[in-house]
């Protein structure tokens, strides 16, 4: 974790929907911070700051709260539909050393036989990771697989320190190769091409 994830909190007591508009006018994120039995703790962040680091799937903070330090896992972040502007943000209290059960992003790497698609079923796995390490997401090689191929989430080569949570079982990606439009099409014409025949016929 790097000195970028440094964050000052501000402690608020006020709460609703006017306050935390004027908290976002001011450039700030309404966010609460809750877990290891403790009372909801509801801070202000930098709106800025938070934005960038937050890109980061499963992001952690080290919050500075009145001098103190809190590490904390962001957990969800909800956005204006519309705007998406971000309108607040969960996190969870961590200690260092502690592991959590987090979704990792799947990224593919490599391409497949010629004339063959990769598909991606899962686009994270559920895994479990030291607090302080969480890795940015889990690389899924399908070079050179050919059509029929597949991955399982027992398959993955997970980093140093992650384990899997998902079921083994997971379709991760399947390597398949596109139907052709024209034979898709075959059918439909052949179909209308029999209609007239047996209404001859019938008649």
């Amino acid at each position: 974790m790097s000195d970028d994830n440094k964050v000052h909190a501000d402690l608020r007591t006020s709460f609703g929907k006017g306050f935390a508009r004027r908290l976002r006018a001011e450039g700030k994120i309404p966010a609460v911070i809750y877990g290891h039995g403790t009372e909801p703790v509801h801070v202000a962040l930098p709106g800025h700051q938070v934005s960038l680091i937050i890109r980061r799937a499963n992001a952690l903070l080290d919050l500075d709260i009145e001098g103190k330090s809190q590490l904390a896992l962001v957990k969800d972040v909800q956005k204006d539909p519309v705007r998406q502007i971000i309108e607040h943000i969960d996190l969870l209290v961590v200690k260092k050393g502690e592991k959590v059960s987090i979704d990792l992003p799947v990224v593919l790497v490599g391409e497949s036989f010629a004339g063959t698609i990769a598909n991606l079923d899962a686009t994270t796995l559920a895994v479990e990771a030291e607090a302080t390490h969480i890795p940015e997401h889990v690389e899924v090689s399908v070079e050179g697989l050919e059509e029929g191929a597949h991955i399982t989430a027992a398959d993955v080569k997970l980093p140093k320190g992650v384990s899997l949570v998902a079921d083994p079982e997971t379709l991760v990606v399947a390597i398949s190769v596109p139907a052709a439009p024209a034979e898709e099409e075959a059918p439909a014409e052949e179909a209308a091409a029999e209609a007239p025949a047996e209404e001859a016929a019938a008649e």
